[in-house]
């Protein structure tokens, strides 16, 4: 039934229901000059009519002092729906069908819900998410930021779909331009003077070793347990996140081989080979990676094409393994490329500009 207005209060209204309960409703102008609408509650519930008219008294003054009424903050909560609870919806939709699932999913969780995971997904704005790219961009390759916010727009169309979200802020957000032209490698010198400025954190002078002779990435490296070190054969099992599969990487370092054959003894086969506390091993290697690399080689007005970033080093060891005349498909292999068209980049390093093929054709 409609609602009927109170004989006695102004703003008080009642609703007669077919039980023969009544509940009672009041209406008030909110900060935004807008009328809103709050059910009190029923008068089975001991609600009565001055009740629901003091409450009202209670919302308006809350108002004028420029305060949230906190029965209606409570239910603004309820209605809530964060972007936290969307991402874990949509993850848990995809872990069955697409193989680089949980990567995605550790990129939200790294990149994203720090900042605006606990948001109502239906208040986010695009001037937000700008403020996002901006902030990722000072830390990131303008490819990765695309990537991070790729990941953004995946949830709302997914939130869309599900008719809990109306519109995709990211729609209004340009992607940034990716310039893969240089990629910037460390010269043999700069890679003495790195491992000589690891040496006193073990940690991250191994870390380091790993990843310039085996060229994985730091999450794979961070996931290397002693299960997946075979010293026999001298190879590492490492995981490809991108791929979702292992490939085989060389322990070609005599004094890698040492630190880890030592470190192994101290540990369960299933523990990362890097793991010392119980600090997330992933953002701990990244910010020791980070500091040293800054300290090192980017001055603060360095361009981010020629900035020494953590990722260089996969660059540094496909880079020497080219510059060494290494063949390009060897080079794919030990990078696990699976488009021979990202190892290209590597190829006009090699020493081999075809004059020895073209002196022996003889003619």
């Amino acid at each position: 039934m409609a609602r009927i207005k109170s004989k006695k209060y102004s703003g008080v209204y009642l609703n007669k229901l077919t039980d023969g309960d009544i509940t009672y409703s009041i209406n008030y102008k909110d900060a935004e000059n807008k009328k809103t609408w709050f059910t009190v509650g029923k008068k089975s519930n001991g609600i009565t009519e001055t009740y629901a008219y003091n409450k009202r008294n209670e919302f308006i003054n809350k108002i004028k002092l420029g305060e949230e009424p906190p029965a209606v903050l409570k239910r603004k909560k309820k209605d809530i729906v964060s972007l936290d609870s969307i991402a874990l919806e949509h993850y848990k939709s995809k872990e069955n069908h697409n193989r680089n699932n949980k990567l995605s999913k550790r990129k939200y969780e790294m990149h994203i819900s720090p900042l605006l995971g606990k948001k109502d997904i239906k208040s986010i704005t695009s001037e937000e998410i700008q403020k996002l790219q901006t902030l990722k961009l000072k830390e990131f390759a303008p490819k990765t930021v695309n990537t991070i916010l790729g990941e953004m727009s995946a949830i709302f169309n997914y939130a869309i779909e599900k008719n809990i979200a109306t519109q995709n802020p990211l729609k209004k957000i340009k992607s940034l331009k990716v310039d893969n032209i240089r990629e910037r490698y460390l010269s043999k010198e700069e890679i003495f003077t790195l491992l000589d400025h690891t040496k006193l954190d073990e940690q991250l002078h191994i870390f380091a070793l790993l990843a310039l002779t085996t060229g994985a990435r730091v999450g794979a490296i961070c996931k290397i347990t002693p299960r997946d070190i075979n010293f026999a054969t001298k190879t590492i099992s490492v995981l490809d996140e991108k791929n979702n599969e292992k490939y085989i990487a060389f322990l070609g370092s005599q004094e890698l081989e040492e630190l880890l054959k030592i470190r192994v003894k101290n540990i369960k086969l299933d523990t990362p080979v890097l793991k010392e506390n119980e600090a997330n091993l992933y953002d701990q290697i990244k910010l020791k990676a980070r500091t040293i690399l800054d300290k090192l080689f980017n001055d603060d007005d360095i361009d981010a094409k020629h900035k020494v970033v953590i990722h260089t080093l996969r660059h540094t060891f496909a880079s020497h393994l080219a510059i060494n005349g290494t063949p390009i498909f060897t080079i794919q292999k030990l990078l696990n490329h699976k488009d021979i068209r990202m190892t290209l980049r590597y190829a006009k390093l090699a020493p081999d500009t075809g004059r020895d093929s073209i002196l022996k054709l003889g003619f």
